[in-house]
């Protein structure tokens, strides 16, 4: 058997390290031309239209100053996969061309998240839609589809997270089947007495949901309504006077609500008429739903504002005016601060 002398056992753990050396900085190298090497100094925006071709997003990123290398990134987007994905993209300062063929490959578009608020009427929530400037196209349209004829009840409140660049139409579609699985996840419920179906539901949510924000407080407003039902009693709601006075928009955008106006001929007034308005007046939460399906169990038949973003409740109307009496207090105290 040969031996290996320590002089050559040297020599050999000299090559290996000098090797490895070697390897260390080819692989830095590699490393630093594919994810380090940038022009980027600052993040960039850069949209890729649906049939672009690699070679023209190629050029159009060299030309650009996003890339370095047409070859250095036309290679990184073979490595990963081939083809890109049409859309909006965020690149972060200082990406190299693998993170941003990375990027394109996968698809990882830009996003947004737009909230559609608890209470928003139609009306009030495609004009919020229009003033999103990462969103394209119209609200409206002609064709025979849902999407095309929406009414309040129909469209989910919620936080929708969203590709930049998507149409305010396809957002609406989104919140609209949201509030289809929404109405699935009720489907076993008990309707409490009155209320015959999902559309009586709605309704009272709606009225609900915009006579209070408090979550905690929704079940003993929907009490309040569900009581007067009971005894035929009309439910004289603001609200639904609102939603008639503008026509449909539901917001009085700063003018007052005058006693005049509560004796307006319009079935949504449920000061003229008993019972529940023809349909909702808004478009609600989870918790306006819930509240209404299981109110609270009170004999409260008047309630006030508070002063305090709640309300005050009564049996009575005597004990009603003598809160009513305390609101006009604060309101007058209010007005002159």
């Amino acid at each position: 058997m040969k031996f290996i002398t320590k002089r050559q056992w040297k020599r050999i753990k000299d090559w290996t390290k000098f090797i490895l050396a070697i390897g260390c900085v080819i692989v830095f190298a590699v490393f630093f031309v594919f994810n380090l090497w940038s022009p980027i100094k600052k993040p960039v925006n850069i949209v890729v239209p649906r049939g672009a071709s690699v070679a023209r997003m190629t050029n159009h990123l060299y030309k650009n100053n996003i890339i370095k290398s047409k070859e250095l990134f036309y290679f990184s987007i073979r490595m990963n996969g081939g083809t890109i994905q049409a859309g909006e993209y965020d690149i972060p300062r200082g990406a190299g061309v693998w993170t941003i063929a990375s990027m394109l490959t996968k698809g990882q578009i830009a996003t947004t998240t737009v909230t559609i608020p608890e209470g928003y009427t139609v009306k009030q929530i495609k004009m919020m839609l229009m003033n999103i400037p990462y969103l394209v196209g119209d609200v409206d349209c002609e064709e025979s589809i849902p999407v095309c004829d929406l009414h309040d009840g129909e469209i989910f409140p919620d936080t929708y997270r969203i590709a930049r660049g998507t149409s305010r139409l396809a957002l609406l579609e989104l919140a609209r089947k949201k509030m289809m699985d929404v109405k699935q996840s009720f489907d076993n419920a008990r309707y409490p007495v009155p209320l015959k179906d999902w559309n009586e539901v709605l309704t009272l949510a709606s009225i609900v949901q915009k006579e209070t924000p408090r979550a905690k407080e929704m079940p003993i407003v929907a009490s309040v309504y569900i009581n007067r039902l009971n005894i035929n009693m009309r439910l004289q709601a603001d609200p639904t006077v609102v939603y008639a006075l503008t026509d449909g928009l539901g917001d009085m955008q700063g003018e007052p609500l005058l006693s005049g106006h509560l004796k307006m001929d319009n079935p949504y007034n449920t000061y003229r008429y008993n019972g529940l308005p023809p349909a909702p007046i808004a478009n609600v939460g989870r918790e306006a739903i819930r509240a209404v399906l299981k109110p609270a169990h009170t004999k409260y038949l008047f309630f006030v504002a508070d002063g305090r973003g709640g309300h005050r409740f009564s049996k009575d109307y005597g004990e009603h005016q003598k809160h009513h009496e305390k609101w006009r207090e604060i309101k007058k105290k209010l007005s002159e601060q």
